[in-house]
């Protein structure tokens, strides 16, 4: 009993060695102050992709899962959480983060905002919040990370799927808005790159003004009249609004895709490989909820930080940065995920769900690339879109 008090003793005041000698790697989370995304009636209405709550949820639920590894590494992670209101705060906050000694900046800002954190400083930023294709592209940064699939990710998907199920002839609507506009444009490089038919583009509007109630009008904008035959509608509806209720109501009987119906996502919680479900089961017990794709993305970043920090568990900050880019990463949908050199995104399979559950996975069954199958969603190496990558 003495023995083992002693070892007992022993491996206590170890191990409080290591925690005192452990490398503390200090990561800032920008968020949004008042984040309307975030706002209570909006997270009831949510719609497929809507993020589900705060980023730092699912930060926090990597750093306590691989609370063990740190442990064993000698390394350690504090999160700190930052709310800012605009572009400049963005920048001041990260200028101030490389004074305090900061390794790592989690970024869950719009794409302006994200910007001007990342010219303030050469830490590495990882993107959890924003999907546009610009920010891997002619906005690129060579320090900025993207854990979200972006835009582009997204619309390949869903071409893919199509292509798959000999989806080929494609109605495509779109809404109002500038990024709907923007997102259109994103779809319809798609339905083009992997030869599929869009037999029309057709506007769509919610509106009190009873001129333009025919543009909300499902059973008209799909009416065979107007717009002849189709095998699937595409919705790009970036409120969720128009889209909730496109489905079964359209004038044939044909699938939604897009906003709305089978839509491309990051992660569901019902998906059901690959250790999945205990992935999700471990974040709606520590947060009450179900993991939504930005969850997961904010997850990603967390355990990209821990791989980093355990790679380098003495430091200095430099050797954390320099090894992110080059990690490989499980996130369990069944392979090794790893940033790609030309742009900062993460490869990573995407999910298309109902929301109910996981109806099918892209890349493809068939759809083939010469080194990584996963590089058929997204832009590829060849395109060099960001001229700030080697």
């Amino acid at each position: 009993m003495i023995r083992a008090s002693r070892a007992i003793g022993l491996a206590l005041l170890l191990g409080a060695h290591a925690a005192a000698s452990a490398a503390a790697f200090k990561v800032l989370l920008l968020e949004r102050a008042d984040d309307p995304q975030l706002e209570r009636s909006t997270l009831e209405r949510a719609y497929l992709g809507h993020p589900g709550g705060p980023a730092a949820d699912g930060i926090d639920v990597a750093l306590k899962e691989a609370q063990f590894e740190l442990d064993a590494a000698g390394a350690a992670i504090t999160l700190e959480r930052s709310a800012v209101a605009d572009a400049q705060g963005a920048r001041d906050a990260a200028a101030r983060a490389q004074k305090a000694g900061v390794a790592a900046i989690v970024s869950n800002l719009p794409g302006d905002w994200l910007l001007a954190a990342a010219d303030a400083t050469p830490l590495p930023v990882l993107n959890v919040a924003d999907a546009a294709d610009r920010l891997r592209e002619r906005d690129c940064r060579a320090h900025v990370l993207h854990l979200l699939p972006s835009e582009r990710m997204r619309a390949d998907a869903l071409a893919q799927t199509l292509v798959s199920r000999r989806w080929n002839q494609v109605l495509l609507l779109n809404g109002p808005s500038a990024l709907d506009a923007e997102r259109t444009a994103v779809a319809q490089a798609a339905i083009k790159r992997y030869a599929l038919k869009a037999v029309q583009t057709k506007p769509f509007k919610l509106s009190a003004d009873p001129r333009e109630r025919d543009l909300a009008n499902a059973a008209l904008l799909t009416s065979t009249a107007n717009v002849g035959n189709y095998d699937v509608v595409w919705v790009i509806d970036s409120d969720g609004e128009f889209a909730r209720s496109l489905p079964y109501r359209i004038a044939l009987p044909r699938p939604v895709v897009g906003d709305a119906g089978l839509v491309a996502l990051a992660w569901q919680a019902q998906f059901e490989r690959f250790g999945a479900p205990q992935v999700s089961r471990r974040f709606a017990k520590a947060t009450g909820r179900p993991m939504t794709a930005h969850d997961w993305s904010a997850w990603m970043a967390g355990k990209a930080l821990v791989a980093a920090a355990t790679a380098a568990p003495k430091g200095p900050a430099a050797a954390f940065a320099k090894t992110l880019p080059t990690l490989d990463l499980d996130g369990s949908k069944g392979t090794t995920m790893s940033f790609r050199a030309w742009d900062g995104q993460l490869r990573q399979p995407l999910l298309l769900t109902d929301g109910q559950g996981v109806i099918a996975m892209a890349p493809a069954d068939g759809v083939l690339h010469p080194k990584n199958n996963l590089d058929t969603l997204g832009a590829d190496a060849p395109e060099k879109l960001c001229k700030a990558k080697p």
